[in-house]
């Protein structure tokens, strides 16, 4: 039985032209080589599977070359490119720096570097993976790396450019490698399947193509595994079967039920593609993907920016017409947020249900958010506007509720009477709002105003005398102090009648500061005392309003650095003090750990 090759090692290029997708770095070796201008060190970087390995393989086998092409290819029929075909050649030097990354290793490679080569002109050292080298072995390499033997050429490739020193960076000259788009991956697909006479339907390979995500290893493997699944029928059933990929057929049903609102239809749909096995961060990143490929869809000048086979062409085309810009980015919106919290959620499904749920009434949202078939932006008001009141209700016609809370609203605008209710008996509170000076309706008060209000307070004294205690709101006193001090005195007090005899000591030793007039500050002297002011404080702050009348008073707790705790002892010694003070006191423990002959980890 012939053994079986890959085709990724099978149909591996063997010269810059059937390097697939980075001719913008073929072109410049083979310029290079051509008018022997080549660098002592190269560095190619880019994603897993797009050629950096094989660049660097062709390079250095069109380098040692003696009969190199007009077009800067190697000849494939010399000594050299023959010992290179056989893997039998002395001047290429092949490192993988994933599983030789240790300073010994570089050092063996630069005393190898020193002896010049037996045949050819130059000898070659292709360092894969060169990230995975650790720092010590970049730092030995460093010299070497910079001036090298004139016959020395190094060819460095890495998939993460960023873990490289930047002294490393500087002394090579730098190749990008970039993804390999669709179309050049379907173009080599066709032609190996070509040569593997094996039946392939273009849409099947346009699926392998964009599954690969631009690596072109990975899609000669997924290749070779749907052929031996299929029997050697590429179809795009086997295919979409094999790859466990959601037919865009789903997502255009579902966007149709989404977009007429029949939520029933949608969910059900929803659970048909559960009952495949499909999970549901699988479906929110598929149909934001489908979204996104609508959306590039809806002008004509993005429309070769679609990620899809050539078969679903023209029905997007059709579908983003249909499809509002609006919905189409609010959607997008919620997908994404649905998926980055999809990890986080217990009810996977349920949160994917929700998300369907919020599309399904999001183009209805829309449209109530339209004005003209505008969206409007949401903004807190177009000018400027006075602060608003409500409308002050005639005292006649006002209802009162005595079992609840009872508002009374009179025709008098310098008069307000609200009342709260209390277990028994209630309390209400006549407040007067004094008027501004300036305000040209309450500059004076007339005799007849005056008038008003003694009467409105004798007719709530008359009316609801027997229930309410009808009293004035108290003009606010002024933060000072010494009022502030005797308040705080009668509250020690009060916990120590409480038997809170920690926290009355605290309050007794806090010093007060008054920062303006409806701020203060208590300074203690530890955090212990800051956590008993802290538990008082909203039975403080009661105390506080009730004193001054006014409940806009606040303080800040601050905790002074001069002094420290008294920490217990066992608290301040670390492990290796606990034991020599337990084996001082007790010398038994000290001989069993002799006798034993026992270590101590700390």
């Amino acid at each position: 039985m012939e053994n079986f090759i890959v085709s990724a090692r099978k149909y591996r290029p063997q010269n810059f032209n059937t390097v697939v997708g980075q001719s913008h770095i073929t072109t410049t070796l083979k310029n290079s080589i051509l008018n022997n201008h080549l660098a002592h060190a190269f560095l190619f970087c880019g994603p897993r599977g797009v050629g950096k390995t094989t660049c660097a393989r062709i390079l250095a086998k069109t380098i040692n070359c003696t009969k190199i092409t007009k077009e800067g290819e190697a000849c494939n029929t010399c000594e050299s490119c023959v010992s290179f075909e056989k893997g039998s050649s002395l001047n290429i030097h092949e490192l993988d720096a994933a599983s030789n990354n240790s300073v010994d290793d570089i050092r063996t490679l630069v005393e190898q570097v020193r002896f010049a080569p037996q045949a050819g002109k130059y000898k070659i050292y292709i360092v894969d993976e060169v990230h995975m080298l650790s720092s010590s072995a970049f730092n030995a390499f460093l010299k070497t790396l910079e001036e090298p033997p004139p016959f020395a050429i190094f060819i460095l490739a890495t998939t993460e450019k960023h873990k490289i020193l930047p002294t490393i960076l500087s002394r090579c000259q730098i190749f990008d490698f970039r993804r390999i788009n669709s179309n050049d991956t379907v173009l080599h697909l066709e032609e190996i399947v070509s040569k593997e006479k094996i039946k392939a339907e273009k849409n099947a390979l346009q699926l392998i193509a964009q599954k690969s995500e631009g690596c072109m290893r990975d899609a000669l493997s997924i290749l070779d595994k749907i052929v031996s699944f299929s029997n050697g029928a590429l179809t795009y059933e086997n295919t979409l079967e094999h790859l466990n990929i959601l037919d865009e057929a789903y997502y255009f049903k579902l966007l149709n039920h989404l977009m007429e609102q029949d939520l029933t239809s949608a969910m059900l749909l929803y659970d048909e593609i559960n009952q495949k096995g499909f999970e549901g961060d699988m479906v929110l990143y598929g149909f934001a993907a489908f979204i996104r490929n609508l959306l590039v869809c809806k002008d004509t000048a993005s429309a070769h920016l679609l990620e899809s086979i050539e078969g679903w062409r023209d029905q997007y085309i059709t579908t983003a017409q249909k499809i509002s810009t609006p919905y189409m980015v609010s959607a997008l919106n919620i997908l994404n947020e649905s998926e980055i919290q999809f990890k986080m959620a217990r009810n996977k499904r349920l949160h994917v249900e929700l998300a369907i749920i919020k599309l399904n009434f999001l183009q209805q949202a829309i449209e109530l958010s339209m004005e003209e078939g505008q969206l409007v932006k949401k903004k807190l008001v177009d000018v400027h506007y006075p602060i608003k009141t409500k409308r002050i209700v005639p005292f006649g016609k006002m209802v009162v509720n005595e079992q609840a809370k009872l508002v009374i609203e009179t025709a008098d605008p310098v008069v307000k009477v609200i009342a709260a209710p209390t277990p028994s008996p209630a309390k209400a509170i006549v407040q007067e709002v004094k008027s501004s000076p300036a305000s040209p309706s309450t500059a004076s008060t007339t005799p007849q105003e005056s008038s008003n209000k003694k009467n409105l307070l004798a007719a709530l004294q008359h009316k609801y005398g027997s229930q309410y205690n009808i009293e004035e709101v108290k003009e606010a006193i002024p933060l000072k102090i010494d009022a502030l001090r005797k308040c705080w005195e009668d509250y020690t007090l009060y916990l120590q009648t409480a038997l809170k005899h920690s926290a009355a000591g605290t309050f007794k030793l806090a010093q007060l500061e008054i920062l303006d007039e409806l701020h203060f500050t208590v300074s203690v002297s530890a955090l212990t005392a800051q956590k008993f002011v802290e538990q008082e404080r909203m039975n403080l702050l009661e105390k506080i309003w009730e004193t001054f009348q006014n409940r806009a008073i606040q303080f800040s707790i601050l905790v002074e650095a001069g002094e420290r705790e008294d920490v217990p002892l066992h608290l301040r010694l670390n492990s290796k003090q606990k034991f020599e003070r337990i084996a001082e006191q007790y010398p038994l423990v000290q001989e069993l750990k002799t006798k034993l002959n026992l270590e101590i980890f700390y």
